[in-house]
């Protein structure tokens, strides 16, 4: 039985994302979560996540810091925080466990499950429905989404942040280790709206600018009556188009809501911005989907 069916291809295309179940098997997500739990045990916490400055040269400090460590994960497995976990002596004030945000972006170069998922014959059958011909893989992460502090994501379009010439050549491979809900803070979309283009870009400033990145344009008001839920089973598989715009809520209940996520680009008759926060390095050129 195939994976999706061309009703289904033919719906993404209009809506700009796909809701499937089933794709991957629980052991599967179970693997990832245990792999999740060992990388969490082995967690280094870099200074300035920990440190709470007092002085507005020391915050800026801070800042740099923070955005370097960013600017610089591409090629890593790097952490990042909740608002508000560290006290004053940059002591965990939950658990350690329940303090990330998301680990990223390079899973998928760095982890065997991760890999594996990634590369896994579900995706690449996906892909190759997709007509994608030349994918290759930009950034993946882990996201945590933690109960009653999993922190609210706006809405906005991934391509604001991955940006290529021409638009259009991103997708977004979204899978829940667990079931994601409307309680827990599951993806919302505005269906058709990616066929608007984009409202604004996040770019690398120039050298020695600060602060080291900034965003060109301005991100549009959108009505909340436009988005509509896509709860999924763990398991499961959400396909996002570069230009969707999505959110998802705080997650204000007693359960958590982790996935999964990497972003492929069309690479065949692509031009990956220089702008972007995300570059290619010699350690990690983005790998083909298909090897």
């Amino acid at each position: 039985m195939a994976l999706v069916t061309d009703e289904q291809i033919q719906k993404f295309r209009e809506d700009g994302f796909l809701v499937l179940e089933g794709v991957f098997r629980p052991r599967e997500c179970e693997v990832m979560r245990q792999e999740i739990e060992g990388i969490l045990r082995d967690m280094d916490v870099p200074p300035h996540c920990r440190t709470e400055f007092s002085t507005q040269q020391e915050e800026q400090l801070k800042a740099q810091g923070s955005t370097d460590y960013f600017l610089s994960s591409g090629d890593q497995i790097r952490f990042f925080f909740e608002k508000g976990v560290f006290d004053e002596r940059g002591d965990f004030l939950v658990t350690r466990e329940r303090s990330v945000n998301k680990i990223g972006h390079a899973l998928h170069a760095h982890v065997p499950i991760f890999r594996e998922v990634t590369h896994s014959p579900q995706v690449q059958e996906l892909s190759h429905r997709l007509g994608l011909v030349k994918p290759v893989i930009v950034q993946s992460m882990y996201i945590f989404k933690q109960p009653g502090i999993g922190g609210e994501v706006t809405p906005h379009q991934d391509a604001t942040f991955l940006h290529t010439e021409p638009l259009g050549r991103i997708t977004g491979f979204w899978i829940p280790v667990e079931d994601a809900t409307e309680r827990n803070g599951c993806l919302w979309f505005i269906p058709g709206s990616h066929r608007a283009g984009i409202s604004r870009r996040m770019v690398r400033s120039p050298l020695g600018i600060v602060p080291r990145t900034q965003f060109l344009g301005e991100e549009q008001i959108y009505r909340e009556d436009l988005f509509v839920p896509a709860p999924v089973t763990k398991g499961g598989l959400v396909l996002i188009h570069g230009e969707v715009v999505h959110q998802s809520h705080l997650n204000s209940s007693l359960c958590s809501r982790h996935a999964y996520s990497f972003h492929v680009m069309e690479a065949e008759g692509t031009t990956w911005s220089p702008e972007n926060w995300l570059q290619p390095t010699p350690e990690l050129p983005f790998p083909s989907l298909y090897t």
